[in-house]
């Protein structure tokens, strides 16, 4: 709400300019960043009184997010059978690197990657630390586990009539 983000208080404690976190995804997608990843988070603890009483019920959170402008991202995880293999090469990393909440990668493992993490791995300054599989000639639809499922029910009866062939 406005009164808060203007109180000089609350803007004190980097409360007052704090963003709602869907609003966020939704301007930086707008300006190119399509894929955007949440590397950690943690909820803020509100200790002193006169701040908890002017922010009531909400809550605020700490988030850090890894983002890339690459055009060819798509916006849904895809998966085209790809995967990688982190070389354990990024100083302070030797054993694993972390790209996001998600993408935990073990030094010398292969670790299946969507269309657009392989990308965001092997179009920025990421390529040299890692070994890559495969690439996009094949579509193999939505990638597990990425937080997009298939919207149809997969188990209902076809219509009656329904040719199953043809999609229209």
């Amino acid at each position: 709400p406005r009164h808060l983000a203007q109180d000089p208080v609350l803007y004190g404690e980097c409360l007052g300019g704090a963003m709602y976190w869907n609003d966020f995804l939704t301007q930086v997608r707008a300006v190119g960043f399509n894929d955007p990843r949440l590397v950690e988070s943690a909820p803020m603890t509100i200790t002193a009184e006169e701040v908890a009483r002017k922010i009531g019920h909400i809550g605020f959170y700490s988030a850090t997010y890894r983002l890339f402008k690459i055009a060819e991202l798509e916006n849904a995880c895809e998966d085209y059978g790809q995967a990688v293999v982190y070389r354990g090469s990024v100083p302070g990393h030797a054993e694993r690197l972390v790209l996001d909440q998600q993408h935990v990668m073990e030094r010398g493992k292969a670790f299946p990657v969507c269309g657009n993490t392989w990308r965001m791995l092997h179009d920025t300054r990421f390529a040299e630390h890692f070994d890559f599989i495969g690439n996009q000639d094949t579509h193999l639809g939505i990638f597990e586990g990425c937080g997009t499922a298939l919207p149809f029910a997969a188990d209902a009866a076809p219509e009656a009539g329904a040719g199953g062939g043809s999609c229209c």
